[in-house]
């Protein structure tokens, strides 16, 4: 949480912080704002010290909303700084930075970087900074075990009332595309709409925007919602053009967030139209089993890994192939059990091969479990996800309830 900064800060041996972009769709800026429009902005935390937020005049209110002791970037006059670098851009911009750091007293130790800039120029003006104050060591972290991202992990209760509102969000959606769905006609084993063409994956996918924006949400990073062969893919958004066909697996992995890039929610459903094949409801069957026995054995403060060994065993003793035994695996259980969720759709705690002594489920952390398995020679897929919130009393909890149904009734013409 935002309060345990400063105690990880010390323990990651960090002496100050520079978060620099939007605050919207940057996740390190939005977490220590709270949002809103700040399309240019700085932020400054030393350890032990209150977070300054430095802005664009133009985004005055917005800066002052946020709570925060706030500095206008204007004071830095730029026409000086330039003047003073030569007419050097990058360095007029170092310079500034030079400034605002000495201002709050950092001038040596660990200095981390977070937050999005161009790449370029990003690079030169650090590197600029970098010679002008060699007592300071700028720090890049590893994106996936950053400071920042173990200060995430655990979400307090106004967080976790977020993501549950996401929550009711995306299962409301959720609902609509199988009322959607179920309001057309089939012919010939396909979906029909009232003119005798058939239903696409690309018009679902429209529609699931709309619908999303409509709640005040947003789908930047698109929606999974792959047929048939694709649907053994996992990661397959599906194929646009693809008509919707009764008897075949749709993996429906949805995973909106807030408008302005802030808390997510993750969410997938495998459905049939019509009916199931054998061989489908088998497979289905298996998934749902290891998902109902894997949540009924999540205990608070365990490894998350502890329970993506566990989905291994226990699809293994299905006859499924498992990543445990072979990572590059292709068809089986392919992929991580689950992982944290907040204002990145992928956060920690980690469950795979990444995680770490530190990726527990600890209370007030949020996870995906999501077991599935994948067979795309044999034009089929199956995934179940749902998003749980350890409670600060240890029980887990699914933040929004949703059916598991396999089959969506479909009529025929």
């Amino acid at each position: 949480m935002k309060t345990d900064l400063d105690h990880l800060m010390r323990e990651y041996n960090l002496d100050a912080l520079l978060v620099t972009g939007p605050a919207q769709h940057n996740p390190a800026m939005y977490y220590l704002t709270g949002g809103g429009h700040l399309t240019r902005a700085d932020l400054i935390k030393a350890r032990g010290q209150d977070a300054v937020l430095y802005y664009n005049p133009m985004e005055r209110d917005e800066a002052a909303a946020t709570g925060l002791a706030t500095r206008n970037l204007a004071e830095y006059r730029y026409s000086e700084l330039l003047k003073q670098a030569d007419g050097d851009p990058i360095r007029a911009l170092a310079l500034r930075y030079q400034k605002m750091l000495i201002e709050q007293g950092i001038t040596r130790g660990r200095l981390a970087l977070y937050g999005k800039v161009d790449l370029g120029s990003g690079y030169a003006v650090f590197k600029t900074l970098q010679s002008l104050m060699p007592d300071l060591e700028l720090v890049g972290e590893p994106g996936g075990t950053s400071m920042l991202l173990e200060a995430m992990m655990t979400k307090d209760e106004h967080e976790i009332e977020q993501i549950r509102h996401m929550g009711r969000v995306t299962t409301e959606v959720v609902g609509q595309v199988a009322d959607f769905l179920t309001a057309h006609k089939a012919k010939d084993g396909v979906l029909v709409k009232p003119d005798g063409q058939p239903l696409t994956i690309g018009e679902v996918k429209r529609n699931i925007n709309l619908w999303l924006a409509e709640r005040g949400a947003e789908n930047p990073e698109g929606t999974i919602f792959a047929l048939g062969r694709d649907a053994g893919v996992p990661h397959s958004s599906g194929n646009p053009a693809d008509p919707l066909r009764l008897g075949q697996t749709i993996v429906f992995d949805i995973f909106p967030c807030q408008a302005g890039g802030g808390y997510y929610y993750d969410f997938t459903r495998t459905w049939c139209l019509g009916y199931a094949p054998d061989e489908v409801l088998a497979l289905y069957e298996d998934v749902y089993a290891v998902y109902r026995q894997v949540m009924g054995e999540l205990e608070a403060g365990a490894p998350f890994k502890r329970y993506q060994n566990r989905t291994c065993e226990l699809f293994a003793a299905r006859g499924h192939a498992t990543v445990k035994d072979n990572p590059a695996i292709e068809e089986g259980y392919v992929h991580s059990l689950g992982h944290g969720l907040g204002l990145h759709v992928h956060e920690r705690p980690w469950a795979g091969g990444t995680a770490t002594e530190k990726d527990v489920l600890a209370p007030g952390v949020v996870v995906t479990i999501e077991p599935g398995l994948y067979y795309p020679e044999r034009g089929m897929g199956c995934r179940l996800e749902d998003t749980v919130w350890v409670r600060p009393d240890g029980e887990m909890e699914i933040l929004v309830e949703y059916p598991l149904d396999l089959v969506l009734p479909v009529r025929e013409v």
